[in-house]
């Protein structure tokens, strides 16, 4: 009878969950997981929108550190910077003093004009070499001129420029010109970039892109090549601080084209200069973005764009640089 007894207290013991306990573990464990997973996707949507203002923000540092290099070495002959003391450089309207092997894609005066060592067009496209992709409304083009840093060995077909500390001279056949010797001057390549926005990429399909034209040379020939820097830069800006009286600081700021630093245009200021240049650029997000509704109006420079309203990313960055090779 005792042996009995302990085995129903036993059976007794070992009885299961009632049904009240399973459902309390159940509606805890549903409010765990519904927690976790939440989480879960707050952090997911977290790291997109930061992965996205990331890819933007590389964007719109490489474009500007793109241009930035160009614009800082501008005006940059190899052992001087005076563009008026280079022989051979076009003096009006693509004039081609020496007869060298300019490319007529762009014109001679396009390679040739060294004097203007920084110029543009402002909310336009001008060029007479095409814009690939279209040109993108509403955004500036900026051409810069200058030679290589790294002195290069004479190169036939090549358009070079030796410099001493006094004056240069622009050839490409090869043959370093009379009066020059290596012990004080030296060879540079003839370095031209203009940066303009083009409407659609060649990369990424519907994307407006940073492009720029550049000189070089294919086959001994001087050849124009348009190259894409950055897919996603949406409008281009720039002004040109200009020095108006010698003193060696920023007196205004104009667009590309005024005629204040031109020599050749009705209205310049003798002996003004650009010294420094203010950069804007806007750049997008590659692909549409969900809950996202782009309501602001961008003011980039002398432009208004007005506002997208639609669902891509955008960023607006400015950077004033200064020429270092253009001051007294």
């Amino acid at each position: 009878m005792h042996i009995r007894q302990t085995a129903i207290r036993t059976n007794r013991q070992q009885a299961g969950l009632t049904m009240i306990e399973l459902m309390v573990a159940l509606a805890i464990g549903s409010f765990l997981m519904v927690g976790a997973i939440q989480i879960y996707a707050q952090s997911r949507h977290a790291f997109v929108i930061n992965e996205s203002i990331a890819r933007v923000q590389e964007t719109a540092q490489f474009a500007m550190d793109t241009i930035e290099a160009d614009l800082r070495m501008a005006s940059n002959w190899g052992r001087n910077s005076r563009a008026l003391a280079v022989e051979g450089r076009s003096l009006a309207g693509n004039f081609n003093p020496k007869g060298l092997p300019a490319p007529s894609t762009c014109g001679a005066d396009w390679v040739l004009d060294l004097a203007m060592f920084v110029d543009g067009d402002n909310n336009a496209y001008t060029l007479p070499c095409g814009a690939n992709g279209g040109a993108q409304a509403n955004s500036d083009v900026v051409t810069v001129r200058r030679v290589a840093v790294a002195a290069s060995v004479p190169e036939p077909g090549r358009l070079q420029i030796q410099s001493t500390r006094i004056q240069g001279e622009l050839f490409a056949d090869g043959i370093i010109p009379a009066n020059y010797t290596a012990a004080d001057s030296s060879t540079h390549n003839l370095l031209i970039n203009s940066y303009y926005v083009a409407a659609q990429s060649d990369l990424i399909p519907g994307s407006p892109t940073l492009r720029r034209k550049s000189l070089t040379t294919i086959g001994g020939v001087p050849t124009i090549i348009d190259q894409e820097v950055a897919p996603g830069v949406e409008n281009l800006q720039i002004q040109f601080g200009v020095d108006v009286d010698g003193d060696n600081a920023v007196d205004r700021y104009v667009n590309p084209g005024d005629p204040v630093y031109d020599p050749a245009a009705v209205g310049y200021i003798p002996g003004a200069r650009i010294i420094s240049a203010r950069i804007w650029l806007l750049v997008r997000g590659i692909t549409p973005e969900v809950g996202i509704v782009d309501l602001r109006n961008y003011k980039p420079g002398d432009v208004d764009l007005g506002v997208y309203n639609d669902a891509f990313r955008r960023m607006q960055v400015s950077k004033t640089i200064l020429l270092r090779n253009a001051r007294s």
